[in-house]
């Protein structure tokens, strides 16, 4: 059996950076004022990639009023991610240019281009982290297919329970 590295649920997230729409660089990794939630998604060619992030975007103001930064990232070019952008007018901050590197570090699944598909190079399956303050992964749900994500409505509200119990870190047991 290959090893696939897992994130460490109750440790920082490896700080990562990458480009941004619009200008300027998005940083994950490292304390901030509130909470975050990072989506890594598989990119321009995937229309279930499209679904979730359409339907994050229904949901932003409730993620944003639970005191939650959104930042979701794919290793498309500049180019594709913001055709993206122009198309379904996403309003979150989103990145682009994730390496395989970056990829690795995340503990994501990472999928060659097939023949008949519209990726062009290398790309990551989802990875869903929810972020602490201080940076700490409290949730992480990794897939190797794009068909395999938590239900945004499921984990707000999972999310908000954490949050208000101050429940500690789950998944912690290594053996």
């Amino acid at each position: 059996m290959n090893a696939h590295a897992k994130p460490t649920v109750g440790a920082p997230i490896p700080a990562i950076s990458v480009p941004q729409l619009g200008g300027g660089t998005m940083n994950i990794g490292g304390a901030t004022e509130g909470w975050t939630l990072f989506i890594v998604y598989r990119g321009r060619h995937c229309g279930r990639c499209k679904n979730y992030l359409n339907g994050l975007e229904a949901m932003k103001s409730e993620w944003e009023e639970a005191g939650f930064t959104i930042k979701v990232v794919s290793a498309d070019t500049e180019e594709r991610a913001a055709a993206d952008i122009a198309e379904y007018k996403w309003s979150m901050d989103v990145g682009y240019g994730l390496t395989v590197d970056q990829m690795v570090e995340l503990g994501l699944y990472i999928t060659e281009p097939a023949n008949n598909g519209d990726a062009i190079a290398r790309f990551a399956e989802p990875g869903i982290f929810c972020l602490d303050p201080a940076g700490n992964i409290v949730v992480a749900a990794i897939s190797n297919a794009p068909s395999a994500r938590p239900d945004l409505v499921q984990l707000l509200d999972g999310m908000k329970f954490t949050i208000a119990n101050n429940l500690p870190f789950r998944g912690t047991v290594v053996v």
